[in-house]
């Protein structure tokens, strides 16, 4: 079975890309007053803390028969990356009409994931982020023999959901509002488990992708009219992606609470002590970057790093020693 992976990456603090950002910021904001996302432009959600690097190390380390990896950039390469035949960059260029670019959604650049050339008909895409934390187990993730279902994973929470997206809202609950709405509407026989979607690595079915591009081409269009997260635009793979595949057959749901660190909590020092005492039982785990405008060499950040370093010390192939 081949399993190809796919990687967003950016690097907030290269003076070019931030350039960009700053004027495409100006001229969005003046254009969407008040559509910006709860946290949808905030230091951290661009900047570059060294997970890509680490996140390799772990793929390396407990799916080495993976694929062909994708890395989605901006105009950016990581000065530390080594080429491989293994590895491909690609610009959002070659991906993205030139009109709507620059893109600083990732929702948006996420709904062109399956019109990657070459891309297998089964992948796994990884917010860099959501690291392996164990053995990768294709059967676990695509199913085995017949059994073609994928597993994607839901919080054990249940959660209330608001009527309609809301302003003040975490994006993944306008993700769920969102996938809600547009399934009820379609599918008489659809039910709504109301349980938020994990920050989990996502296995994807190319072919599935199109067909729900096909069925929902205005929904594709909304997506990819965004430059910057929107909650009244909420993105489709979070969340309305691996619903739609459930209610279709192509996957089942699991309730699974990962780990899931965010760096700028009080208890992040505690779960990283946790992290490192369960690291290889761990299908997966989640240190999100929560300190928003802070310096880069705040606390936080060189603790969450050095944590990262004790778990995965050994240079990937993917890297310069």
């Amino acid at each position: 079975m081949n399993i190809d992976i796919v990687y967003l990456w950016v690097d907030g603090a290269d003076p070019a890309w931030r350039a960009r950002q700053q004027q495409a910021y100006a001229a969005w904001e003046q254009a969407h007053p008040g559509q910006l996302a709860l946290h949808g432009n905030v230091a951290g959600r661009y900047r570059d803390n060294g997970e890509l690097r680490y996140n390799l190390r772990a793929l390396e380390r407990f799916f080495p028969g993976h694929g062909h990896i994708y890395l989605l950039t901006d105009r950016q390469v990581p000065a530390w990356l080594r080429s491989s035949k293994r590895l491909t960059v690609l610009d959002h260029r070659s991906l993205m009409p030139e009109a709507a670019l620059p893109v600083f959604d990732s929702g948006h650049i996420e709904s062109y994931l399956h019109h990657i050339p070459g891309l297998s008909e089964r992948f796994l895409y990884l917010n860099d982020d959501v690291f392996l934390g164990a053995p990768f187990e294709p059967g676990f993730w695509f199913g085995e023999g017949q059994r073609r279902h994928l597993s994607v994973f839901t919080e054990s929470a249940l959660q209330e959901e608001p009527e309609g997206l809301r302003a003040d809202a975490a994006a993944p609950v306008n993700c769920a509002t969102l996938a809600r709405q547009w399934l009820s509407a379609r599918y008489p026989d659809y039910r709504h488990e109301a349980r938020l979607y994990a920050h989990a690595p996502r296995p994807m079915l190319k072919s599935a992708l199109h067909e729900l591009e096909a069925l929902a081409p205005a929904m594709f269009a909304s997506v990819r009219a965004t430059v910057f997260r929107s909650w009244q635009v909420p993105a489709l793979l979070p969340d309305l992606v691996p619903r739609w595949m459930v209610h279709m057959g192509y996957a089942h749901a699991r309730i699974f609470d990962p780990l899931h660190i965010a760096s700028g909590d009080a208890d992040a020092p505690l779960q990283l002590e946790q992290l490192l005492a369960r690291f290889g039982s761990l299908p997966f785990f989640c240190i999100n970057d929560t300190c928003d405008e802070v310096e880069d060499d705040d606390p936080r950040l060189l603790r969450v790093a050095a944590t990262l370093q004790r778990l995965l010390p050994l240079p990937s192939s993917f890297e310069y020693a």
